[in-house]
């Protein structure tokens, strides 16, 4: 990473750790996605069991190996062999213990914004879980919330629909259209402004570029 970028990081992500925490998340910022690893594990406790929505940032941090291997109760909607099966994965990572996920967008004054087809991961976040972590490279941190509300529908949105080939606008121009296609990927758009109760969202920021 650029050296400057990367001074950046460090200098700006304990400030919006900061500005999350007095929206009463319970926010770390972590240099490298190294110490983000051991942070994440450190805060799951061992009785509990994890799942995740589809979240690229945690693909890319390798954590759902190293839960594998730290012996923890997993639920994974990949492993599902029909469709049914894994719905019902999903609906039970509705009352797991943990939920990871990462954020679409974080405004620098600590709300979260995040967009979904399903709805299942925005749901989590919502409630259910006994506690979501929320990984996210500070390439995902904007100005205002008008700025992160813009990279959810402009960036992200497009990206994730390319990824999974749907036929949407965004997915084909790579620039949002505000469809209603059957395909839409932004069909629920949650703004998470105070976290309630109290530090049941644990938000760890990375000082890389991670995720879409």
């Amino acid at each position: 990473m650029n050296q400057f970028k990367k001074k950046m990081y460090d200098l700006s992500g304990p400030k919006t750790a900061e500005a999350l925490n007095k929206r009463r998340f319970e926010a770390y910022y972590c240099s490298t996605a190294e110490e983000a690893v051991e942070k994440a594990l450190e805060l799951i406790p061992r009785e509990d069991t994890v799942s995740w929505g589809g979240a690229m940032t945690v693909d890319e941090l390798g954590l759902k190996q190293r839960l594998a291997q730290e012996g923890y109760t997993l639920l994974d909607r990949d492993t599902a062999n029909t469709p049914e099966e894994k719905q019902a994965i999903m609906r039970q990572a509705l009352t797991c213990g943990t939920f990871l996920m990462s954020s679409n967008a974080i405004s620098k004054d600590g709300q979260l914004v995040n967009i979904d087809g399903m709805g299942n991961r925005v749901a989590a976040m919502c409630f259910g879980p006994r506690q979501v972590v929320v990984i996210a490279g500070m390439n995902k941190v904007l100005g205002t919330l008008d700025d992160a509300v813009a990279r959810a529908r402009n960036v992200a949105a497009p990206a994730n629909a390319q990824r999974f080939g749907l036929s949407t606008p965004c997915g084909l121009t790579g620039q949002c259209g505000d469809c209603t296609s059957p395909d839409c990927i932004c069909s629920k758009l949650v703004i998470t402004r105070f976290c309630m109760p109290a530090g049941r969202i644990k938000v760890i920021l990375v000082g890389e570029d991670l995720g879409l």
